[in-house]
């Protein structure tokens, strides 16, 4: 299964996507975790030691590997370069192993250069179509709000595009807007999951707010997740709460990808 998640900034998306990739890691199942959000934390969220990402850097910023893959070379300008650069071994060769997840950081596409057609862009989007389409382990996505590293070829083979919103008209009108872009690149299924709950009146702020799509669940106001981020860990090794709400909200998403496949 290939899982993108999605969602205004703090809200609650890389939280998600870390107790995703680890429940599914302990399930016994092999995991790819890419942070594909331009403020990487999905290290911190998965529980990483910092001595074990230190100066791991994010692809989009190894200009070397840019320049081999892509034939291009920096700082120049309307240069020709490779529109289907070798790809194949990045994920292996450039990520991180911890408690039975595998770690890619991709970064950002250059802003300077944002909508162009840059080498870095043609890497990073060329690397994301491989793995929906290539690899076989679990991949969760933890993306940023514009979708930057999608593309309509590489979104048919998500399975599923998860949008995170808490109880908020700021969150919920970002959640739309993620909507139409998720629509306008073709996802076909798209889920929603309610966090910083505290209450019914939570949960149905949420759900009317974004009634156009199907909620898999919802993750309760938690003091443990804060905790764990002031203490540099994952939310999975603090909360039995947690985890078992996630939990619920993998099996509704298995349950409704399996009436779809019907």
């Amino acid at each position: 299964m290939k899982i993108a998640i999605a969602g205004k900034g703090g809200v609650g998306k890389t939280t998600l996507s870390g107790v995703m990739a680890r429940y599914l890691a302990e399930e016994g199942y092999t995991v790819l975790a890419i942070d594909a959000d331009p403020d990487a934390n999905l290290a911190s969220a998965l529980g990483f030691p910092p001595e074990l990402i230190e100066g791991l850097t994010p692809l989009a910023a190894m200009t070397p590997l840019v320049e081999e893959r892509t034939g291009a070379v920096k700082g120049t300008f309307g240069g020709v370069f490779k529109l289907n650069p070798k790809v194949a071994d990045i994920p292996d060769t450039y990520s991180v192993d911890h408690h039975g997840v595998k770690l890619l950081i991709l970064g950002n596409i250059p802003q300077a250069e944002g909508g162009c057609f840059c080498p870095e862009n043609v890497l990073l989007k060329g690397l994301l179509h491989h793995i929906l389409v290539g690899r076989k382990e679990i991949v969760i996505i933890d993306m940023e709000a514009g979708l930057e590293h999608l593309t309509r070829g590489s979104t048919k083979h998500v399975d599923a595009f998860i949008i995170v919103v808490e109880p908020g008209q700021r969150s919920i009108a970002t959640a739309h807007q993620i909507l139409r872009l998720a629509q306008d690149l073709g996802v076909q299924r798209v889920y929603g999951v309610g966090n910083k709950v505290n209450s019914p009146e939570d949960r149905t702020l949420i759900t009317e707010g974004l009634s156009a799509i199907s909620f898999l669940g919802h993750l309760s106001f938690n003091q443990k997740v804060i905790e764990a981020d002031k203490r540099g860990m994952s939310p999975y090794d603090l909360n039995g709460t947690l985890k078992k709400e996630v939990q619920g909200i993998i099996k509704r998403l298995q349950q409704l990808q399996g009436e779809a496949l019907d």
